[in-house]
């Protein structure tokens, strides 16, 4: 009987034996999770269960009953020490050692940290990724308290949102000339620095941090690459993700920015598959690295149908949400290269929904919708077939979107 191993019990960790069964696999399945917690959901981390809105338990994405009805041997709290690839063993820390016929790393990613020599250690200096992160943050969340976010990428955004909506007085810098440079058009930018300074954030763009200032072991101030020196009870730190590659890397896998798989998820070594954030997979010419809940599903169970044999590539279809105040900003594929945007607004008012669309020469190659969720999916859609209609033609408020799904 094929025993698969699944280290990392995500959201990618969970699509995969959960698609394995589904598709009628009838060997054991093994999940391994370093968390105590069964599989959740993280988004709703840095928002609703943040803000005490959500319990805990709506953050599972199955009930802990799901497991043993499914025949998966779920195993939490069990953090991999080693992998070896020749015995077909994984290693755990508690000592025991579990084999396997076929091995799967969902091992997800980890928040950049700031480093200690600049006061990343002090008290006070946080990050949001996990449901730990969260339970240390929500008591820090007091009402006239002076937060720091360093970082204007969407997880910084998306901390400052909260920040603000707690009545905390909140200051963003980063350290490009402005925020989201990264990742989206400069309208995208201009639209979320309005937004955030309508709610009293403010923003300091092309503005580093140099140090943090630290009184009995807690953050008490920060000194900017501006020479001045601000007071702050609390740092939110988010300057990005890495990749969990080291347990790989240690086992003798390829790591490439990810563990570097073809596009059957499969990795340098045989028996070895990998999946969500953590994956580094081809794309065009060179590789990419997703990050996101819909690639961590689609890939996960892509090469769970390949673990059974369906040896079908998979190809990503990206897309991506974020939530902030009262905004939802959804984002269909991948603006890199593009070189025009082009902008519609669905109706009149600062408030109206608002979409963007990048365009590579003659190629849609992304949307960003604002509070416009039609956009997003025809946009979407469009997309994931290829059609891309004239900019002029979507950009005019007269035009029906779903009718150009049927144009050639």
């Amino acid at each position: 009987m094929t025993h698969v191993v699944v280290v990392g019990a995500g959201q990618a960790g969970l699509a995969l034996v959960a698609r394995l069964r589904a598709d009628g696999f009838e060997g054991q399945i093994t999940l391994i999770g370093a968390e105590p917690h069964p599989p959740y959901q993280r988004p709703p981390l840095s928002k609703d269960y943040l803000l005490g809105e959500l319990e805990r338990e709506r953050l599972y994405l199955r009930p802990e009953s799901f497991y043993a009805e499914q025949g998966i041997d779920l195993r939490l709290g069990a953090e991999v020490a080693a992998i070896d690839t020749g015995r077909q063993e994984v290693s755990l820390v508690t000592g025991g050692v579990v084999p396997y016929d076929e091995l799967v790393l969902t091992t997800g990613s980890a928040p950049r940290r700031l480093p200690a020599a600049i006061g990343g250690d002090l008290d006070g200096v946080l990050t949001m990724r996990d449901i730990r992160d969260a339970d240390r943050l929500a008591p820090e969340l007091v009402e006239g308290r002076r937060v720091l976010v360093v970082g204007g990428g969407y997880i910084g955004l998306e901390a400052a949102a909260v920040c603000a909506k707690r009545g905390l007085s909140v200051t963003l810098i980063e350290m490009a000339p402005r925020i989201l440079q990264r990742v989206a058009a400069p309208e995208t930018s201009d639209y979320f620095r309005r937004l955030h300074s309508e709610m009293g954030v403010t923003i300091r763009e092309g503005v580093g941090l140099d140090r943090l200032l630290g009184e009995d072991g807690h953050v008490r101030g920060a000194a900017l690459s501006t020479g001045e020196e601000i007071p702050v009870d609390l740092v939110l730190v988010g300057v990005g993700i890495v990749p969990n590659a080291k347990l790989a890397e240690s086992a003798g896998i390829e790591v490439d920015n990810g563990i570097r798989t073809d596009e059957l998820g499969r990795t340098s070594v045989p028996h070895v598959w990998a999946a969500g954030d953590c994956a580094s997979l081809p794309h065009g010419d060179g590789r990419i690295r997703l990050e996101s809940v819909g690639n961590a599903i689609d890939q996960a169970e892509a090469v769970a149908r390949n673990i059974m044999g369906a040896n079908e590539p998979y190809v990503p279809q990206p897309w991506f949400w974020s939530d902030q105040y009262d905004t939802k900003l959804q984002i269909a594929g991948l603006n890199t290269g593009y070189d025009r945007v082009f902008v519609r607004q669905a109706g009149d008012g600062p408030d109206a929904p608002l979409s963007h669309w990048y365009y590579c020469g003659e190629k849609l190659v992304a949307v960003d919708a604002m509070n416009d969720s039609r956009a997003y999916m025809i946009g979407k859609r469009l997309l994931e077939a290829g059609k891309s209609p004239r900019p002029e033609v979507v950009i005019d408020p007269a035009t029906d979107l779903k009718a150009l799904l049927k144009a050639s």
